[in-house]
């Protein structure tokens, strides 16, 4: 249990501090005339990954961190997960947010992984989802988190993101 509890209070942790860095981002975008988008869904985002980490930690409390054989697979791929993560943010800098926001003028940013991968930072999520519960053998939360996130993401946010991007080119 040890483990589990390093890990989880490392990722809410991280979780904080990103909340934390995207408001500063949000305040300063806004000041320079950034336009917010898709905020009718950025609740459900919001639920989600709330919901997601009190699933995880009742299913490991009540079923125990049972991760089984393939426990190190699953933790590798959440180390990626994080390097990917790191580089999405840096990559985006003052202009990372958990929200959408279009700052008018601005170019849309093609460097780091998002030379490569249109939305990185939504893989990055999309791996986590998946792969921090199977460390711990909580499949029932990978399952329906997994689900419900790339329902959410590729019905509501990434086009609602792609169509604020589209905003800004035109």
């Amino acid at each position: 249990m040890t483990f589990f509890y390093i890990v989880f209070g490392f990722v809410i942790l991280q979780r904080l501090l990103e909340v934390m860095y995207a408001k500063s981002n949000e305040r300063r975008m806004k000041q320079q005339g950034a336009i917010e988008a898709g905020a009718s869904h950025y609740k459900w985002i919001v639920l989600l990954h709330i919901l997601f980490f009190v699933s995880l930690l009742a299913e490991v409390l009540y079923m125990g961190p049972d991760g089984g054989g393939g426990w190190l697979f699953f933790f590798l791929l959440f180390v990626v997960a994080q390097i990917l993560r790191v580089w999405a943010l840096a990559s985006l800098g003052p202009f990372w947010n958990t929200k959408i926001l279009v700052l008018p003028g601005a170019e849309k940013v093609k460097s780091g992984p998002y030379r490569w991968i249109p939305h990185p930072n939504y893989v990055v999520v999309a791996l986590e989802i998946a792969s921090l519960p199977m460390i711990f053998g909580a499949w029932r939360t990978a399952l329906i988190f997994t689900i419900a996130n790339a329902m959410l993401l590729l019905l509501v946010r990434i086009p609602a993101e792609e169509k604020a991007l589209r905003q800004l080119k035109g």
